[in-house]
Order: C-alpha cells, then structure tokens, then sequence
C-alpha cells in the first residue's frame, strides 16, 4: 500500500530541542533521545468513513513529534498501518450496499487526498492488515505453541497472563479494563475464555465474511491488535521510541499490543514511550464515526476552506487535550493564517532569531502548539505596529512556521 506524497521540510539554522513528553505507561514527561533514527509507530484508520476532524488532530499531533526530530538532525522512521478489514468496516459496507474492499480503498485514498493538502509528512511504509496477514500468521502460531494463545471454538485467542507486564501501559484496573473492553471491540463475556480481558488473535472464518488461508490456524482473518504488533516488529523492532494514537487506544489496544510483543520476545518494553491525543468534540459529545457527529476534512476542503486554516485550528489545541469544535474555532484559525500571511509578506521585519528558539522550545516541551502559535502571534503584531529593518525577517518566520508547524505561507 502506498501513502501519500511528502512535502518539502524547509532546513533551519541550528539545531532544535530534544523532545520532553507525555507517556501514558509512566503518567509523566519523559525526554526522548532515539539516537540518529527516531522510530514512530502511529495506529492507523479503519477505513470506512475519513477523515474526522479527531482523526486530523491525532495525526497533527504525531506531525509534530517528526518535526521536532528532524529539528535535531535526526532521520525519522515513521509507520502506520491501516485496518482494511474488520467488523466495523463490513458492517458499514453492508449498511451502504458497498463491496468492503471498493469502500476501504475509497476511503483509504480520500485519507491520503485530506494528509496531502494538511502538509502531513507520510509514513515510510504503509501497510493494511490484508497486506500483512503473510506475517501476521506465523506470530498467532507461535504464541499458540508457546502456550501464550489457546483455541476456543476455532477462534484463537491471547492470554494477558501470560505478559507479566499486562496493564502496565494504561494503568487501569481489572474492572475498568473490562468495562472499555466491552466498548471497544472486545468480548469479556463469551464464556470458555480463560480471563474475561483476553483478545482475540485470530477469527475463524465466519459464513459471508472475508477469510484468509492462516496455515495450521485454519482459514479466518486476525485480530486487531496482533496486526500492529506484526507490521510495528517488522519495520520497527522491539523499543522502538513512541507508540502513536489517540487516547481512547491506550486500552485495549496498545496494552494488547504491547503485551502480544512482549510475549512473543521475552523483550520488556514494546516501545519507550506511549503517546495519545485527546477527543475532539462537537455539540458536547466525542466526535466519533458511532454517534455520526463528524467533521470531515474532505468537506471543509469542498467548501473551500484553506487547508492551512484547518492545521491551524488544530494546532490552537495542546495535543493531549479534549476540545470541542465549533465555527469559531474555525474562523479564528482563518483570521490568524490573515495575519501571519500579511506579517511575511512584507520585505522586512523585526528580527526572527529569537522567535525560532520559542517555537523549537515550545514544541520541545510536550509540543505545546499554542504556545507556539503565540509566539508566531507576538512577531507579526509588532510587524503590523513597528515593522522592522531586517530584510531576512519574514522568509525566517515562513521557513520555522513551515518546518516546524508544517503550515505553509
């Protein structure tokens, strides 16, 4: 599967800030040092409706984290994945009268088409659970033999105790991970599971529903955690620097995953860090595909909304945040592309040094993106009030905004 085209990331002077942020296994900062090759891994779409604007702001968010490394020299290795097939995805096609595989490919393309215009910077490697079920296979068997899954009717499935270090990621107790188990894809109560939270690995073939040849597992297709544990191993390895989503993945799905990893390696953590985005809302409830309370970037586009707009009322957000989305958010965000297009577009300025060193700091800083927006906000209303008599000003600020913030001007 192929992603989507890069857009050209301006080199600044000097070096940017080692990035301080949040990780959800130790609820603190934590100061990221990858090395020369940053590792990413971001958890993909399920492709059947894209892209919302709580999807735009999870991926913005992941964006930065490439940003600030490339800032400090580093080469990023990033990965995502897509989740082009699983329940949620057949279940729309059957609503909507579509082939699944007609509507994830649809749906996969718009997503590329909405990354592109938002400046987005792609994954290296891009991979659909289809593509990589070759891989997926033997990594099912293996834990099978290594006494770490077992078969319930065909299906098979992962036993969390098997991982001594299960329910490290989130932090939460049995009763709360059984209660978002059932939420969120899962099924503590099917009777014969050796523990209501075990997820399962592989689903025997189901009549009317895709089913793929799994060797020794019989035909079906796999679970949705074991697909990024597989994808994330091959291209990453083991300890790889940040594990990418939004908040409502810390569990099940990156303590599932983590704990498949660690089982099947014996190697303690899957990654170094765990990194999720807040909820966007919109009229007081979480924006989600469920309730059908979305904003599309796709139809904001349409209607002839500035893409750089949109990554602006994005990055007015802290990353880790909840916030709501309104028409004002959205005005706002125009008003201020306004200025800070006016600022650069004079010949001269007052000096940008210093602004360059906010902006690295601020993101550098668990990628406080509202501090650098005011930052940016600060130079180009003294432009505005004072102007300024260096003529390399404002092509300085364009240049940070845009490596830094990826919003061209």
């Amino acid at each position: 599967m192929h992603a989507w085209p890069a857009s050209e990331v301006p080199a600044l002077p000097g070096k940017g800030r080692d990035l301080r942020i949040h990780d959800t296994a130790t609820g603190g900062l934590v100061t990221l040092d990858p090395g020369p090759v940053a590792r990413i891994y971001v958890c993909g779409i399920t492709p059947y409706d894209a892209t919302h604007m709580g999807h735009a702001a999870t991926y913005n968010a992941f964006d930065l984290v490439q940003r600030v490394w490339l800032d400090t020299k580093r080469q990023v290795h990033y990965v995502q994945n897509v989740t082009d097939v699983d329940d949620p995805l057949l279940e729309r096609a059957i609503r909507d009268g579509k082939d699944w595989v007609e509507l994830a490919e649809g749906e996969t393309a718009l997503f590329r088409e909405d990354m592109t215009a938002l400046r987005l910077l792609p994954p290296q490697h891009y991979i659909g659970a289809v593509e990589a079920i070759p891989g997926i296979v033997p990594l099912v068997e293996r834990l099978r033999d290594m006494g770490a899954a077992y078969e319930l009717e065909g299906d098979v499935y992962f036993s969390v105790e098997s991982d001594p270090h299960f329910g490290e990621v989130s932090g939460l107790d049995a009763a709360a991970m059984k209660l978002l188990s059932a939420e969120r894809g899962g099924d503590p109560e099917r009777p014969g599971k050796k523990d209501p939270l075990d997820p399962m690995l592989w689903m025997a073939a189901r009549e009317g529903e895709p089913s793929w040849d799994g060797a020794s597992l019989g035909r079906g297709r796999p679970g949705w955690h074991i697909e990024c544990v597989a994808i994330a191993l091959d291209h990453l390895g083991m300890g790889f620097d940040v594990q990418g989503g939004g908040s409502d993945l810390a569990f099940p799905h990156h303590e599932m995953g983590a704990s498949h990893a660690q089982a099947l390696t014996g190697e303690h953590p899957f990654a170094k860090a765990y990194v999720h985005a807040g909820m966007v809302g919109l009229d007081g409830a979480k924006m989600s595909k469920s309730k059908g309370n979305l904003v599309f970037v796709s139809k904001l586009r349409r209607d002839g909304t500035d893409p750089a707009a949109i990554r602006l009322a994005l990055l007015a957000n802290h990353y880790r945040s909840d916030w709501e989305w309104t028409g004002g958010v959205l005005t706002e965000a125009e008003e201020r592309l306004g200025r800070w297009r006016a600022a650069v577009s004079r010949p001269d300025g007052p000096s940008a040094d210093a602004l360059v060193e906010e902006i690295r700091e601020a993101l550098a800083d668990d990628l406080d993106s509202p501090a650098a927006l005011a930052a940016v906000d600060r130079w180009a209303a003294r432009q505005a009030a004072e102007g300024g008599t260096d003529e390399g000003a404002p092509g300085v600020v364009s240049r940070a905004v845009d490596a830094l913030l990826g919003v061209a001007l």
